[in-house]
């Protein structure tokens, strides 16, 4: 009869908090109370970690509750000493010989975690985009490191991805060769840009684990938790490539919005534009080791529909360019936002908008309202400027960029689209046209909006000299998601027209 050696400690740490349970993953146990959580690691030893003795779990305990402290300060509450006192008890923290350790953490609802809540469609774009700020926010802070980065650290992923997929395949093997040629391609032809990017400051010490199930609601904030710190090389990785766990596992449950309301949040925060080639590839990635994970714990269908979804996600991104104009209340941001996951590679579009791009000019919250002189002409002329460069910049990465101002300017349009052609990219402009009635509404119902535009604004944009508006003009009095799918289908047409 086999005695597991930590079944005492299990015992003594369910006994702490009322109404415990224990929760077994492969390299822990984890014994969730009504106010309190435990987690052990077991007695064990792989090649990637060694659990082996009472010491190096405690040291493991004290750098996963360290790491984890940087995103969830609030959850987490520290390592604990699991000690053997003189009367023979176990104790937290005693004066006596250590016997084990454990982190301990705050207990939250199982429906605060976001793979539930996002399954029950509870997740919605405000606790995204404070998601997102939040995990930029996060990036900057985060140790640089340069040992292990780049392209080189890629292939090793590659490497152990083959090796995992070819022992227990989740696909027949000239379907699994394929894709892994195609993730080789696709890191080959984006060496330079990894290395560069290393070379830049790109590769810090991250979550390296930010799906769904470690992001959870607590105390109303979006909270990452449980990063990897049994390995610190498997979470010093290139920024975005930590984010492309995120925008992967919200693609995966079809939350294509939110996945692109994710992406687009965090380059508002932290501009990594150029980075945006490689999230084809990254997505891709983290799809195919969440499928190769999932076979070793015998999931076959989740191992199937990762493995398809990564074949879904391997693919090149190409440039386009289109921009939406109108005056307020015509819609445009809000068929932008529709439009955006329609567009080019996942997670879409990237979006620029020239109200946050305003506010962040005087760097006030997007839905803060600023005073009359931020709207002066000098002052939206840098705007106009700054959105037209940033749009050139994403399209030349390449990228699809959807771009929405009012344009009532005959110069701004054209500026538009030399930019796009600049860029090497097919350009569509599309100019949005609503009665004044239906406009007029929309203005005033507007709530934390990043426009500041009152109807009086509207009546004066209308008395502007527009010029010859060329751009194709769509009805916007139906609904927005209608519009950018008509829009969509447009552009697609347009590119091929253009690029053929």
């Amino acid at each position: 009869m086999n005695i597991d050696p930590q079944d005492e400690t299990l015992r003594f740490l369910s006994t702490l908090d009322a109404g415990a349970k224990i929760v077994s993953t492969h390299i822990s146990r984890v014994v969730l109370g009504a106010a309190r959580v435990y987690k052990l690691k077991r007695a064990i030893v792989f090649p990637y970690l060694d659990f082996s003795t009472a010491e190096k779990r405690l040291a493991c305990c004290e750098h996963e509750a360290a790491l984890n402290m940087r995103l969830a300060p609030k959850l987490y509450l520290g390592a604990r000493r699991v000690t053997r006192e003189a009367d023979g008890r176990l104790a937290l923290d005693g004066a006596g010989a250590l016997v084990d350790a454990v982190v301990e953490m705050r207990r939250f609802p199982d429906d605060a975690l976001f793979e539930s809540r996002a399954r029950e469609g509870l997740l919605d774009e405000a606790v995204i985009e404070r998601l997102a700020r939040r995990l930029a926010h996060f990036h900057d802070a985060a140790e640089i490191t340069r040992e292990k980065g780049g392209a080189r650290a890629m292939r090793e992923v590659i490497t152990l991805s083959a090796e995992s997929l070819r022992r227990a395949p989740p696909a027949p093997k000239e379907a699994v060769d394929a894709h892994l040629d195609r993730l080789s391609g696709l890191l080959e032809g984006r060496a330079a840009l990894l290395d560069a990017r290393d070379a830049r400051g790109c590769t810090r010490h991250g979550h390296g684990d930010l799906t769904l199930r470690n992001i959870c609601l607590f105390e109303g904030e979006p909270t990452p938790f449980d990063c990897i710190e049994f390995s610190d090389a498997l979470a010093q990785i290139d920024t975005l490539y930590d984010l492309a766990f995120l925008l992967m596992d919200l693609w995966r449950l079809g939350l294509t919005r939110l996945a692109n309301v994710a992406l687009n949040r965090y380059l508002d925060a932290r501009d990594e534009a150029d980075g945006l080639p490689l999230l084809p590839f990254f997505m891709a990635l983290r799809a195919t080791i969440r499928a190769y994970v999932a076979v070793s714990q015998e999931r076959m269908e989740e191992a199937r529909e990762e493995f398809a979804l990564a074949q879904r996600l391997a693919h090149e991104a190409s440039p386009l360019v289109v921009a939406i104009g109108g005056f307020s209340g015509s819609g445009k941001s809000s068929v932008a936002a529709a439009l955006a996951p329609l567009l080019g590679a996942p997670p879409g579009a990237r979006g620029v908008n020239s109200d946050r791009l305003r506010k962040a000019l005087f760097s006030a919250e997007p839905t803060a309202r600023l005073p009359p002189e931020a709207y002066a002409s000098t002052v939206s002329v840098k705007v106009y400027a700054q959105m037209i460069e940033q749009a050139q910049r994403v399209a030349a990465s390449p990228w699809a960029v959807v771009v929405d101002a009012v344009f009532d300017k005959e110069e701004a349009r054209q500026e538009i689209e030399a930019a796009a052609k600049r860029a090497g990219a097919p350009f569509l402009g599309v100019w949005l046209d609503a009665p004044l009635e239906a406009r007029l509404q929309r203005v005033d119902a507007r709530k934390g909006d990043p426009s500041d535009a009152t109807r009086d604004v509207l009546l004066r944009q209308m008395q502007s000299e527009t010029g010859d508006i060329r751009w194709l003009r769509l009805d916007a009095s139906r609904p927005a998601q209608e519009t950018a799918e008509a829009i969509a289908a447009t552009g697609v047409a347009e590119r091929n027209r253009q690029g053929s």
